[in-house]
């Protein structure tokens, strides 16, 4: 990779990262389901009058608009409202590179090798390890939706890898569309039409700040500049930058939240990293895990579970403060 590229892909990763302490302030701001709808919607607009539509279909527009939108983000922004860390957030996630192998065995017939599933079990212990950290010291309902949130992610990889989009970009915007009216409907339902109210109508520079950040930053600039990597590198070549996340991600939580990381942090944190390097980068899949792109591109064997954008991990301990604009939430650290 060029100079230039390499620090492309470090910046995507260290943007990932910071990601996550802007989710926990923009919690304090939002409730979690509005905050979803409302990075959806900056993400969206005004840019789907100006980004043409790519040619896939609309099924899988929705499907992944749904996946990683409703679900994935749902979960992920929820869980952390509930007490979920940041930067064990942006480790904890990580795991998604386990689902997406795991599910496309079982949908394109990818068999992964003696390699990555040894990986897998690598990384399946780092995630235990994490899990008994935060059952002495957080709510374990935050952390299995964190968990459900990578499940998500990874069915959302598959589905992405079925569409085959040429413009990833553009695919990006106009998924980004999907989402909005179900996240604004369950969190008028979940969270109430008082709390999105208050939430909006206390609206500062700040709040706006953290959305504009989570939408234009994250998303379009991150997944953007993510995707023109992977078009002009092999993905074995770009995957491993992804690993770099939870590390700008609980350097982050560190010095902005004053999250702590414990030795049993540390050991998840080792575990999880190596199992995601080792499966991702452990070899090509074999099977009939053959997909056919549209246009120009040609047919690929992809090099193993696409690389999805990262959110950061953050140590325990967090002891951000929480604006009053919404209900009150748990204090991350019981």
């Amino acid at each position: 990779m060029r100079p230039q590229h390499i620090a492309l892909a470090v910046l995507v990763a260290a943007v990932w990262g910071v990601n996550f302490v802007v989710i926990e302030i923009g919690l304090g701001h939002f409730p979690p389901l509005l905050f979803s709808a409302l990075r959806f919607l900056a993400a969206a607009l005004p840019a789907v009058f100006f980004v043409r539509r790519p040619k896939t279909g609309w099924k899988w527009i929705i499907a992944v608009g749904l996946v990683l939108g409703v679900a994935k983000f749902g979960l992920l922004f929820t869980g952390m409202h509930l007490g979920m860390p940041a930067g064990l957030s942006s480790l904890v996630l990580q795991i998604q590179a386990v689902f997406t192998a795991v599910v496309a065995a079982v949908v394109l017939g990818e068999r992964p090798g003696r390699v990555r599933v040894a990986g897998m079990c690598v990384a399946l212990a780092g995630i235990t390890v994490a899990g008994i950290d935060e059952g002495t010291s957080g709510p374990l309902l935050a952390f299995a939706l964190l968990i459900a949130a990578a499940a998500f992610w990874g069915v959302s990889n598959v589905l992405t890898r079925m569409a085959a989009p040429e413009n990833a970009m553009g695919f990006m915007v106009w998924t980004s569309v999907v989402p909005i009216l179900p996240l604004l409907g369950l969190s008028l339902l979940v969270e109430g039409p008082r709390a999105d109210l208050d939430a909006l109508r206390s609206l500062d520079w700040s709040g706006g700040a953290t959305v504009v950040y989570v939408a234009w930053v994250t998303t379009l600039f991150g997944f953007g500049a993510w995707s023109f990597l992977l078009r002009s590198y092999p993905a074995s070549s770009v995957a491993p930058f992804s690993l770099l996340v939870p590390v700008f991600g609980m350097s982050a939580a560190a010095l902005v939240l004053g999250e702590e990381i414990g030795p049993l942090r540390w050991c998840a944190a080792v575990l999880l990293v190596t199992g995601v390097a080792v499966t991702s980068l452990g070899g090509p899949a074999s099977g009939r895990g053959r997909i056919r792109r549209t246009g120009r591109a040609a047919r690929t064997d992809g090099p193993g579970p696409l690389p999805a954008a990262p959110e950061a991990p953050v140590p325990a301990g967090t002891s951000a403060s929480r604006t009053p604009t919404t209900a009150s939430r748990p204090s991350p650290r019981g």
